[in-house]
């Protein structure tokens, strides 16, 4: 196990890392910008390091700031979190070359599934169906609309690079993808220095599900079962649970079991995450996987028991998964809902300030992940994200009820967040159903969402 881990991450991800290393009696460094000078990470770990202004572009994506900030405090690993560099082959590449290790997949790897584009191919050649889509990156406008009309509309405009929905525009007719692509290429120009784009038929009405996997570098690989990211808006997810209920226990086993059966087949190493489309009649389709630790994380922490930080920083540490599929087991159901600093009622509107009031609910199968502290200060500059509450209980029903009474019991003041769409959801009939889809919040509005729950 490593010595001493540089953690280049912020937020709640970044207390997270800092307690698993804790519990795996590894010191902790704490690489912040000015912004984040008074954070809850920087005041809980071992030693912290300022890498620069609050531009992410001059700190946290700063891969020179990053690696000195690791060899000046003598750390022999970095923990990227999620967002940022964690999925930068070339950052990986860059911290093996100073005899630092990247706490996540290889640079070899990274680099093999860099683009969505030819991951997708990749897996389709090792049995994962994939959705059609354009005969790789689009080259031109008129490639682009020569590509849909052979796939058919809708289709969805994607970037190669990155995720978080940056990017991502579903048009239905040949003058809104020509008005797309520009903004696309644009939006993911800014957000991951890469513009090219790929294109992929839209499947209306589907959910999404991801398939959580666990690979070591000697070839075992497991499966922990999937999560629901279906609630969404504008293809950011926004509350996530597990298993779903879109799958019946046949279907999940068969998904679970194809994921991890294709990804260790394709030379994959460390956490990662393989995101399908299942539509109506149950049938799936990969579409991505993400190389890193995910936000939603917790969920599947909660119904396994198995801490996902420490397993990604033992298998880069060079250690044996330890454990087989038939040690992990699926128990209860779990629910993660997002807070963010956000004004559902005003279109999403980012919200920043002083937080005045912070009180986190608790009990049995209760728990919260946020780096949020009475007096701290919001900063603009970075995703609104504050913390994750993530219910657990026997089955989803009793999940749901926990769920209420947490998000009832969750106190933050001074700035505005998004609670009051999650209390909306667990109002809403087709959520109560399981029945969401990933557009339904985007097409029905989150003000019908809201007004309904009041009416409940």
């Amino acid at each position: 196990m490593f010595r001493k881990v540089l953690i280049a991450n912020r937020g709640e991800i970044a207390v997270r890392i800092l307690r698993a290393c804790r519990e795996l009696g590894v010191e902790s460094v704490v690489a912040y910008s000015e912004a984040d000078r008074e954070s809850l990470a920087v005041q809980l770990a071992d030693e912290a390091i300022c890498i620069g202004p609050a531009d992410a572009r001059r700190s946290y994506l700063s891969a020179p700031a990053v690696i000195s900030a690791a060899l000046v405090t003598g750390c022999d690993a970095i923990h990227p979190g999620y967002g940022f560099l964690s999925e930068d082959a070339g950052f990986a590449e860059v911290v093996a070359a100073h005899d630092l290790t990247f706490i996540g997949p290889s640079a070899a790897v990274l680099e093999r599934f860099a683009s969505k584009a030819g991951t997708r191919q990749l897996m389709s050649d090792h049995g994962l169906p994939t959705i059609p889509g354009s005969d790789g990156m689009l080259r031109d406008d008129l490639h682009a609309l020569s590509e849909a009309d052979r796939i058919g509309y809708p289709v969805l405009v994607k970037p190669s690079a990155g995720g978080g929905g940056k990017g991502m525009r579903m048009v239905r007719t040949s003058r809104e993808l020509e008005a797309a692509l520009s903004v696309c290429r644009s939006e993911a120009k800014a957000a991951f220095g890469d513009d090219s784009l790929y294109l992929e038929k839209w499947l209306d009405e589907n959910r999404h599900v991801e398939v959580q996997v666990a690979v070591d570098r000697y070839g075992h690989g497991v499966h922990l079962f999937e999560r629901d990211c279906s609630v969404q808006r504008r293809h950011q997810k926004i509350l996530e649970e597990a298993p779903t209920p879109a799958l019946s226990d046949a279907a999940r086993a068969e998904l679970a079991a194809t994921a991890v059966r294709a990804v260790v087949a394709a030379g994959y190493e460390n956490l990662g995450t393989l995101e399908f489309l299942v539509d109506r009649a149950g049938k799936f389709y990969f579409i991505e996987i993400n190389c890193r630790i995910q936000v939603e994380h917790p969920v599947t922490e909660m119904l396994t028991g198995v801490d996902m930080v420490a397993i990604q920083m033992r298998i880069a540490a060079g250690e044996p998964l330890g454990f087989t599929q038939a040690d992990v087991s699926l128990r209860g159901h779990a629910i993660e809902f997002r807070i963010n600093a956000e004004d559902p009622e005003h279109d999403f509107r980012p919200s920043a300030g002083i937080v005045e009031r912070y009180l986190p609910p608790g009990g049995p199968g209760v728990r919260m992940d946020s780096h949020l502290y009475t007096g701290y200060e919001v900063p603009p500059f970075y995703d609104s994200l504050l913390g994750k509450l993530i219910v657990w209980a026997p089955d989803r029903a009793a999940a749901i009820a926990r769920g209420r009474a947490a998000l009832d019991g969750l106190v933050i003041e001074g700035v505005i967040t998004n609670i009051a769409i999650h209390q909306a959801m667990l109002a809403s009939e087709t959520f109560l159903d399981g029945k969401m889809t990933t557009n339904l919040l985007d097409r029905v509005g989150s003000a019908a969402f809201l007004a309904a729950a009041a009416r409940a």
